[in-house]
């Protein structure tokens, strides 16, 4: 049974007002259940990410850390922590925010939120996908600038999903529910890559093992939805996108630095392909001076793959009872197995 001995570090989570007639969110949902458990709870109330001084010494002598991807878990984090520190609990599915073998080495417990942001995640993949493919932003600028002035035959064209060939790098869950939310769209074929061939995944959706070369190159549409290791640091590169089709729209929800940015923008404004449309940057916020916020073609959403109320509210619950289960000694309900 948890005590006030056990006292929790919470990162970052910032304040989420609760409108009359709705259950609790964000923070106040997390705080409500941590409550009812009489844990002593330390938390830093800002939607501003935690500055790293701040972070150690709140998690100074804590029994458990729940944290975003933005708080960066170090060695010297989990040093300034102390042996206390049992389990960290992490808003997020990707953990590579997390020093894994050095908390591994301590014998702490992580706890992440797989499975409920994937419906979110791939609806934001295709709104992105249409959004950069039929030129949205430019359409709804054209509007409000005075340029658009009459009908014309080929004005603000785009790219169409039908009979197009879709590739997915990374064919896990959420590259799953893309494919799935893309295919009554018409697309004709779709490939995928990955570290090895997926064939019961793959099989209802048709989908192809190919190597990331014939990905590139075959594709109307890629869409980048691997994790982020270091196999796949700089995997879109400038070779990647000059085998790419010079019609192609490039699309990446995984992580930033999954792309060489600089490739990707060299691409765009040469056009050696058509479009980009990126929810994760390197760095996040992308500064407001970034040589792709100069370009037509190139689409930047501020990393708002999970943003639905009910998504991030699962997550704000799963993240708490994984937090809890770990300070109790028991299964959680998702754990990364380390």
């Amino acid at each position: 049974m948890l005590t006030a001995l056990n006292s929790v570090a919470v990162a970052g989570l910032g304040d989420c007002p609760v409108r009359p007639g709705t259950a609790l969110c964000g923070l106040a949902l997390i705080l409500s259940v941590l409550a009812k458990c009489n844990c002593e709870v330390e938390e830093w109330d800002s939607d501003e990410p935690i500055p790293n001084q701040e972070l150690e010494r709140g998690v100074t002598g804590a029994h458990g850390l729940l944290c975003l991807l933005s708080d960066r878990v170090d060695k010297r984090l989990l040093e300034a922590a102390g042996a206390n520190l049992k389990v960290i609990s992490t808003l997020s599915v990707g953990v590579d925010h997390l020093a894994l073998d050095e908390i591994k080495k301590r014998g702490i417990r992580v706890g992440y939120t797989p499975d409920v942001l994937t419906d979110a995640t791939a609806e934001l993949a295709v709104s992105l996908l249409l959004t950069t493919c039929r030129r949205l932003p430019e359409a709804i600028e054209e509007v409000k600038n005075g340029g658009w002035t009459s009908w014309k035959p080929m004005w603000m064209c785009g790219y169409g999903l039908s009979q197009s060939t879709v590739g997915i790098v990374g064919l896990g869950r959420i590259g799953q529910a893309v494919a799935q939310r893309l295919k009554p769209f018409g697309v004709q074929r779709f490939l995928y890559a990955g570290r090895q061939p997926r064939p019961q995944e793959a099989a209802a959706l048709q989908a192809e093992f190919v190597s990331i070369p014939q990905l590139a190159a075959e594709s109307d549409f890629v869409i980048v939805a691997c994790s982020l290791t270091p196999a796949t640091t700089g995997l879109c590169n400038k070779e990647f996108f000059q085998q790419m089709k010079t019609t192609a729209v490039f699309v990446n929800i995984s992580r930033g630095d999954v792309v060489n940015q600089d490739d990707l923008y060299q691409a765009l404004a040469s056009g050696q392909i058509a479009a980009a449309g990126l929810d994760v940057t390197t760095p996040e916020p992308l500064p407001t001076d970034h040589p792709l916020l100069t370009l037509k073609n190139c689409v930047i959403l501020p990393h708002i793959g999970s943003a639905t109320h009910r998504t991030r509210n699962t997550m704000s619950l799963l993240a708490a009872n994984n937090l809890l289960a770990g300070l109790r000694g028991e299964p959680m309900p998702s754990e990364l197995k380390l």
